[in-house]
């Protein structure tokens, strides 16, 4: 008798499941894509609205900053009325900000919208996570994490081809919000390609189901007598003792990791244009070897070695690497140290929404992998304006870089041992915590 061969993996997946996959990667990409537009753009900030680097820096720290509103209250929606809903209102909230952001006529104005646009880009990370992998199964969730995830770094690529081949067209055009000299049209038009994904919204709305796992759950609640208990705030839940250590645990692991990649990513561009290098060819090669590895570590987390042995490895090959992407003097071997660095210092997220959502039972998988995810943002938030300080100081960006990497990547690879292995974890109606 001949053995049934398996299908391959994408055949395993049905089409309710793959719509809900591509409603958060798509939302994901586009959330990347209208956070990152601004790092090819600090310099021309500086210039429209004569700020130093730290200010310039500080955009990108109150963005990251607000994040933790809108995880918190995309993360109690989710739990409550499910997760479509805050999805699409996240994703129509930062692309609004965005677009408003090419308005701004002050630097207190660009700020204040930063800050808007970061609520909605928490919001989107927070409902999205759960509602893609409660729909998947078990045995492919690391890979799921991993693809998902890429979703950010694929939008990173758009940013840089957006800026690569749109800006230039406006560059040379007079600013008419800006009197300030050097100040061009550029700037502002990256900005306002940040409202496409409100078109993102439409197809969610028609084309998307529900959380089975999270629908379960609502059916459990009206048969037992707890329907109750849906309308309870989800986040004084988090602060019970069976999750309290969870969520600590969570938090300070996610921070660790955004200030690893806020290290990794936010002044890798301007880092290169004062090289006299076109940030282009560098910069996909950084996101697609971190596409690549990404799903290959969420992929790898499904083995004995688990989400933390994956998560471990990762880190510490990146802190390893460090040098060959920022101190070399060859544009070679930056370009080799850009894909080293994306397959091993990006490659650390591939497990970051498996692990996350795996931690939190359905009753809280909204608003727990929403807290810890932007509470670490919160903590990472510091990280442009730390570099840019020890910029002003009179550290390189090469040198500022490379410090906030190597630190960062070894409390990651610690950190990560302080939680149990969630791999292979089913998710119910009513699951236990995973303590």
């Amino acid at each position: 008798m001949v053995p049934r061969v398996a299908p391959p993996w994408y055949r395993q997946i049905d089409g309710h499941q793959w719509r809900a996959f591509l409603a958060t990667f798509f939302g994901w990409l586009l959330d990347g894509f209208d956070f990152t537009i601004m790092t090819f753009i600090l310099i021309d900030i500086q210039e429209s609205f004569t700020v130093d680097a730290a200010l310039a820096g500080a955009l990108g720290t109150v963005t990251l900053l607000f994040r933790l509103v809108g995880g918190l209250g995309a993360g109690m929606m989710a739990d409550r009325w499910g997760r479509k809903l805050p999805l699409m209102l996240s994703i129509l909230w930062f692309s609004l900000f965005a677009f408003l952001s090419g308005f701004s006529t002050s630097y207190a104005m660009l700020f204040a919208f930063r800050a808007l646009f970061g609520i909605g880009m928490g919001g989107e990370w927070a409902a999205g996570m759960p509602l893609a992998l409660e729909h998947w199964p078990t045995r492919l969730r690391g890979l799921a994490s991993g693809l998902l995830q890429g979703g950010w770094y694929w939008g990173y690529i758009l940013s840089s081809l957006t800026f690569s081949y749109i800006y230039p067209v406006f560059a040379a055009m007079p600013d008419p919000f800006s009197d300030a000299a050097g100040s061009s049209l550029g700037w502002r038009v990256m900005f306002w390609t940040g409202v496409i994904p409100a078109l993102l919204v439409l197809w969610i709305r028609t084309g998307v189901d529900e959380s089975p796992v999270w629908l379960e759950r609502q059916r459990h609640l009206k048969q037992t007598g707890q329907a109750a208990l849906a309308d309870r705030v989800s986040l004084m839940r988090l602060l019970q003792p069976d999750l309290l250590w969870v969520t600590i645990q969570s938090s300070l692991l996610l921070s660790a990791f955004m200030f690893s990649y806020y290290s990794i990513s936010f002044w890798y561009p301007t880092f290169l244009r004062e090289q006299g290098l076109d940030p282009l060819r560098y910069l996909v090669a950084f996101n697609g070897a971190a596409i690549v590895g990404i799903a290959l570590w969420g992929r790898a987390s499904e083995g004995a070695i688990g989400r933390r042995g994956a998560v471990t490895l990762a880190a510490l090959s990146g802190v390893g690497l460090a040098p060959l992407f920022l101190t070399t003097s060859s544009t070679a071997l930056l370009l080799v140290g850009a894909l080293a660095m994306g397959a091993t210092g990006g490659g650390i997220w591939g497990m970051a929404p498996a692990y996350l959502t795996e931690r939190f039972p359905t009753a809280v998988r909204g608003v727990g992998p929403g807290l810890s995810y932007h509470v670490g943002a919160a903590v990472g938030s510091a990280t442009p304006l730390v570099l840019g300080q020890l910029q002003d100081g009179g550290m390189t960006i090469a040198g500022a870089m490379t410090l906030s990497i190597v630190a960062s990547g070894l409390v990651v690879a610690a950190v990560i041992w302080l939680g149990p292995e969630t791999r292979g974890r089913h998710f119910t109606a009513v699951d236990e915590v995973q303590t």
